[in-house]
C-alpha cells in the first residue's frame, strides 16, 4: 500500500510542476475571422482552434468566429466534416481572418478521442482513427445508433437477441469480436457507466457487461469517432478493442424536427420515431443545445413451423382398457375428461405450427431528453456541462407454455377454462430501463499553450423486471392459485467519476498531458416480489430472492502521462503510461507506445504497442441468482443457479478472486491520400486477452444422478439447483484481423467507400482450478467456447455508394456478413457445427431536398429480403427446426428481412 501511496503522490508532484507554467498568462487580444465554402456561403459549426491546443472557438451561422488569445501573431487550425483542413495565421486583431474551405476526404479531419495532448488530424494520428458524422449514420437507414454503427463500422457489431430474457433489451455490442466488457465507451469524451445488465443467456457476449448505447439518441451526436486501438495506458479499463466517443451538438443556429417510421414486408415490426433538435445562445457566448426524442417498435416474428402434432404433442391416446387408471372404462369420468384434453391437445399442435411462439425483436417504447451546454468564463476558460437522461419500457417473450406442458395449470382452472379448453401460455418478459448521464466541469486557459480539464461525471443505469401472463407453480400447487403477473426485481449500477487533465506544449515539438481521476462504483440488486421467488419462482423467470439483492461499492484511483514528441515534420513519437489502484482487486499499470512516419504530405505509416487491462465488473465479482435458463439436452427450461465470485462454496472449488485482465495489443498500418479524392488505409492488428473472465459452463452432475457423491454435487445440492455457473479468470485468447478503408469522392456528385474488417479469434488456454480438475469437470465447453471464436462474423465489408441528382440523392449500400459458426454441446453426442455461409444485405435510400429546409427520405432495408441460413437440427441447439427457425443464440444480421422507411426532416 505504501508503494501505491508514492506513486500516486509522484503523479500529483509532477502535475504540480506544470502547474506554474500558468503563470505565463498575459493580457489577451481577440482574434476574428470569417469561413465560407467555394461558393462564398458561410459554413456554421466550423472549428477554429489555436494549433497544437484545444482552445478556440465554432463558427456561427455566418460563419463567423472570435475568441481571446494571448498574443498575435498565431497559428489557428480550420477544420470541418468533409472539408480540407487548412492552417492560417492571425496577425492583427483589427484585420479579421478570411478562410474559404475546399471540400476534401477525412483524412484531414480533426478528432479529439484517443491523444490527451493534442486534438490531430486522421492523418496525423498514430492509431486506425474513423470519424463518422451524424448524417452518414442515419444514412444507414438503422432506427438506433447501434444498428447505425452494426452497418457503417466493419468491425463493430451488435444484433438483437430474441428470447433471451433481459439480453433482448439490450443488445451486446462489441468492436473486432472481443465481446462487449472490452469496447470503452466515451460521450465528449467523459466515460459512459456499464448497464445494470450482465449477459446470462447463451448470446455473444455471454457472461459480460456492456454499455446501454440505445440510451444515446442520435438526434442528440454531432459524430462519432472510432479508434481501432488499444488504449488503456491513456483511458483505463476496459479499451482493449478500442474506444467509441459519441460527440454531441453544440451548435445553437438551426432547430431541427425529424420523424420517421418503417414496417418490414411481412407486416410487422411497424416502427415510429421523432425527436427535436435545437440551440439558443445565453448569456455572453454560452451555447445550449437541446435534444428531446421519442420511440415505439412492435414486435418481430420470425419463429419456426413444424409438425408439432408429431413432434412435440402427446402422441398416445389415454387407454380406456387401462383398467388401474380407468376403472369404468370408456364410461369412465376420468378416461372421458383426458380423452377430451387429449385430443384438445392434437388441436392445439395443428392450429399452431409454430408451437405458439413469438420470436422476434421485442416490443419497445423509449423517451429520451439530452442537454449540452457551454459558456465562456473570463477570457480563456469554459464552463461545460452534458446531461442525459433516457426511459425504455420493453415486452420480450419466453418460451410458449404449451398446454401439454403445463397439465397442472390447467387442472388448476387458473386461467378460468375446463382442462380440455386450456390452451397454455406464454410468459412475457418486461422491462423498465432508466439510464442518466450527467457532467460538468471547466476548462481553464493557464496560458497560451497550456490548459486545464477539471471535471465530475456521474452516470447510472436501472433495470426492472416484470414477468406477466405467468405461473407461480410451486404456490398454485400448494394454495390452488397464483398470480399471474410478477415483480421480479431488478439492478442498477452507477459510478461518480472526477477528473483533473493538464495538457500542453512544453516546446513546439514536445507536448505532455497529465491527469488525476477517482472513480467510485454502486452495485445494487433489488430484491422482487415474495411470490415472485417462492417455490421454484414465477414460471420462465425466479424474481431475485433476499439473500439475492446486494449492495456493494468500489472506487479507484489512476495517474496517468502521455508525452507526444514531434522529432520532425514527418516523424512522431508518443508514450503513455496509466497507474490504477482498484479496492476490491488491487492495482494495474499500463504503458503505450506509438510513432508515425508522414509519406510527403498526402499519407503515413503508423504502428503501436500497448498493455491494457479491464477491471472485473461488480456484476461478475457480486452477482447471485437462480432463474430458468433453457438448457439444449430438455424442452423444459430448467433452474440453474450462478453463484458470486466471494460465495464460500465457489472458492471451496478452488475458484479464486477475480482480478484484472490484462493485454497485449500491437498494430501497424499505413494510410494515403492519392489525390484529393481518393483515399485509402490498411490496418494490421492482434490481441492478446491473458486470464479473461469467463462465465462457466454450467456445471452438474457427471453421472446423471444428483446424490452429492462428490464435492460438486453436495455444492448444487446445498443450493438447491440443478446446475450452477460462476465467474472465474480462466481463458487466454488471441484475436487477429486487418482493416481496411478506401474512400472516394468526386466533389461533384458521386461518393465510394469500401470499408472491410477481416478477423479470427483463437482461444489459447482455459485453466479449470484444480478442485474441479481433479474431479474431472469442465468449467468452459466447447459450445461456451464457440461464443467467444465463432459467434461474430469472420469478416465484414461494407461497399456504399451515392449519387447527386439535382436535389435528389440515391444511395446504395451493400453489406456483406461473413460466416459464423454454431456450436453444439459436447452433451449431445451426435450433433455437429454448422457454419452458417456468408450473406449480402443490400439498402437503397433516395433523400430529396425542397428548398433549404426540407428534406425528406425514403429507404428499404435488405431489398432482396435476405436472412441467415436455417438452423440444422444436427446441431443438436435448442429446438432447432422446431420453435426456431433461425439460431437463437448466434446472428449476423439479424432476423428483420426486408424493411421499408419513411421519413422526414425540416430545418430552420
Amino acid at each position: 500500500m505504501k508503494n501505491k501511496l508514492q506513486k500516486i503522490r509522484g503523479a500529483v508532484c509532477f502535475i504540480m510542476l506544470l502547474l506554474p507554467l500558468s503563470l505565463m498568462a498575459q493580457e489577451t487580444v481577440t482574434v476574428s475571422g470569417t469561413v465560407t465554402d467555394e461558393n462564398g456561403d458561410g459554413l456554421p459549426g466550423v472549428s477554429v482552434v489555436i494549433k497544437g491546443t484545444r482552445k478556440g472557438a465554432p463558427t456561427n451561422v455566418n460563419g463567423q468566429f472570435s475568441f481571446a488569445v494571448d498574443k498575435l501573431p498565431v497559428q489557428l487550425v480550420v477544420s470541418y466534416v468533409g472539408y480540407e483542413t487548412q492552417e492560417v495565421t492571425a496577425t492583427s486583431a483589427s484585420t479579421p481572418v478570411k478562410v474559404t474551405l475546399e471540400e476534401g476526404l477525412s483524412l484531414n479531419e480533426v478528432v479529439v478521442t484517443g491523444n490527451r495532448v493534442k486534438a490531430r488530424t486522421v492523418l496525423d494520428s498514430p492509431v486506425p482513427m474513423d470519424n463518422i458524422s451524424v448524417t452518414e449514420l442515419r444514412g444507414s437507414g438503422q432506427p438506433d445508433i447501434q444498428r447505425m454503427l452494426t452497418f457503417t463500422v466493419p468491425s463493430f457489431n451488435s444484433q438483437n437477441q430474441a428470447i433471451s430474457d433481459a439480453t433482448a433489451h439490450y443488445d451486446p455490442a462489441d468492436l473486432r469480436g472481443l465481446g462487449p466488457s472490452r469496447t470503452l465507451v466515451l460521450v465528449n469524451g467523459k466515460r459512459k457507466n456499464q448497464s445494470a445488465q450482465v449477459y446470462l443467456n447463451r448470446t455473444p457476449g455471454k457472461g459480460e457487461v456492456g454499455i446501454d448505447l440505445k440510451s444515446i439518441p442520435t438526434a442528440a451526436i454531432e459524430r462519432v469517432e472510432v479508434l481501432r486501438d488499444g488504449a488503456s495506458a491513456i483511458y483505463g479499463s476496459d479499451a482493449i478493442a478500442g474506444v467509441i466517443n459519441l460527440i454531441l451538438k453544440d451548435d445553437v443556429e438551426y432547430t431541427s424536427i425529424s420523424a420517421n417510421s418503417g414496417i418490414t414486408s411481412q407486416g410487422d415490426g411497424f416502427n415510429f420515431g421523432t425527436d427535436i433538435n435545437s440551440g439558443m445562445s445565453f448569456g455572453s457566448g454560452g451555447n445550449i443545445n437541446l435534444t428531446l426524442g421519442y420511440y415505439k417498435q412492435l414486435t418481430t416474428d420470425r419463429g419456426g413451423e413444424f409438425d408439432v402434432l408429431n413432434n412435440d404433442a402427446p402422441t398416445t391416446a389415454p387407454d380406456p382398457t387401462d383398467l388401474v387408471s380407468y376403472p369404468g372404462g370408456a364410461t369412465d369420468a376420468t378416461y372421458i375428461q383426458d380423452l377430451a384434453v387429449f385430443d384438445s391437445y392434437q388441436d392445439w399442435a395443428v392450429e399452431n405450427p409454430d408451437a405458439g411462439m413469438t420470436t422476434g425483436q421485442p416490443e419497445l417504447e423509449q423517451v429520451d431528453l439530452f442537454v449540452n451546454i457551454s459558456h465562456p468564463v473570463g477570457e480563456n476558460s469554459e464552463f461545460y456541462s452534458f446531461h442525459g437522461m433516457t426511459r425504455r419500457t420493453g415486452k420480450s417473450f419466453a418460451y410458449y407454455r404449451a398446454p401439454y406442458w403445463r397439465r397442472d395449470v390447467a387442472n388448476s382452472g387458473l386461467y378460468s377454462t375446463r382442462p380440455e379448453d386450456f390452451v397454455g401460455y406464454q410468459p412475457t418478459f418486461e422491462t423498465d430501463i432508466k439510464d442518466h448521464i450527467n457532467s460538468l466541469g471547466f476548462k481553464l486557459g493557464l496560458s497560451e499553450n497550456w490548459i486545464a480539464d477539471i471535471s465530475a461525471t456521474y452516470g447510472s443505469n436501472r433495470v426492472d423486471y416484470n414477468i406477466n401472463n405467468s405461473v407461480n407453480r410451486s404456490y398454485l400447487a400448494v394454495y390452488g392459485t397464483s398470480p399471474t403477473s410478477f415483480y421480479n426485481g431488478g439492478y442498477s449500477l452507477s459510478n461518480a467519476i472526477g477528473n483533473l487533465d493538464v495538457s500542453g506544449q512544453i516546446t513546439d515539438d514536445i507536448g505532455v498531458a497529465v491527469g488525476l481521476e477517482y472513480k467510485k462504483e454502486f452495485f445494487r440488486g433489488y430484491e422482487g416480489e415474495a411470490l415472485s421467488y417462492y417455490g421454484s419462482g414465477s414460471d420462465s423467470f425466479a424474481g431475485i430472492k433476499p439473500d439475492e439483492a446486494v449492495d456493494v461499492t468500489r472506487n479507484n484511483v489512476a495517474a496517468y502521462a502521455q508525452v507526444d514528441y514531434d522529432v520532425t515534420d514527418a516523424l512522431l513519437l508518443s508514450l503513455a503510461g496509466r497507474y490504477e489502484d482498484f479496492s476490491d482487486f488491487g492495482d494495474n499499470f499500463s504503458y503505450k507506445a506509438s510513432g508515425r512516419y508522414k509519406i510527403g504530405t498526402k499519407g503515413a505509416i503508423r504502428a503501436s504497442y500497448s498493455t491494457g487491462f479491464r477491471a472485473p465488473t461488480l456484476h461478475q465479482r457480486y452477482l447471485t441468482n437462480t432463474q430458468y435458463i433453457i438448457v439444449a439436452t430438455s424442452n423444459e427450461p430448467l433452474l440453474q443457479g450462478t453463484l458470486a465470485n466471494d460465495n464460500p462454496a465457489v472458492q471451496a472449488l478452488g475458484v479464486p478472486d477475480l482480478f484484472a485482465e490484462t493485454s497485449v495489443n500491437l498494430s501497424a498500418g499505413v494510410t494515403y491520400q492519392l489525390n484529393r479524392n481518393f483515399s485509402a488505409s490498411v490496418d494490421l492488428y492482434q490481441i492478446n486477452v491473458d486470464d479473461r473472465v469467463l462465465f462457466s459452463t454450467q456445471i452438474s452432475t457427471l453421472d446423471g444422478d444428483l446424490d452429492g457423491s462428490d464435492a460438486v454435487e453436495q455444492i448444487l445440492i446445498d443450493n438447491n439447483v440443478v446446475a450452477a455457473q460462476f465467474f472465474v479468470n480462466a481463458g487466454d485468447t488471441k484475436t487477429q484481423g486487418v482493416d481496411v478503408v478506401l474512400s472516394y469522392d468526386s466533389f461533384d456528385k458521386f461518393k465510394a467507400t469500401l470499408g472491410a474488417n477481416f478477423n479470427t479469434t483463437s482461444i489459447d488456454a482455459i485453466s479449470t482450478p484444480e478442485t474441479l480438475e481433479d474431479l474431472g469437470y469442465s468449467i468452459f465447453n466447447s459450445q461456451e467456447a464457440g461464443l467467444i471464436t465463432n459467434s461474430r462474423p469472420k469478416s465484414k465489408i461494407i461497399l456504399g455508394l451515392s449519387y447527386e441528382i439535382s436535389d435528389f440523392v440515391i444511395g446504395l449500400t451493400n453489406t456483406r456478413f461473413g460466416e459464423v459458426t454454431i456450436t453444439p454441446t459436447p452433451a449431445l453426442g451426435e450433433a455437429f457445427e454448422q457454419v452458417l455461409s456468408a450473406k449480402v444485405v443490400t439498402d437503397i435510400s433516395l433523400d430529396y431536398k425542397l428548398g433549404n429546409n426540407l428534406s425528406l427520405s425514403a429507404k428499404v432495408n435488405n431489398i432482396f429480403d435476405v436472412y441467415q441460413d436455417a438452423t440444422d437440427a444436427s446441431t443438436g441447439t435448442t429446438q432447432a427446426e422446431k420453435r426456431f427457425t433461425y439460431s437463437s443464440e448466434v446472428q449476423q444480421m439479424g432476423q428483420f428481412g426486408t424493411n421499408f422507411r419513411l421519413g422526414f426532416n425540416y430545418k430552420f
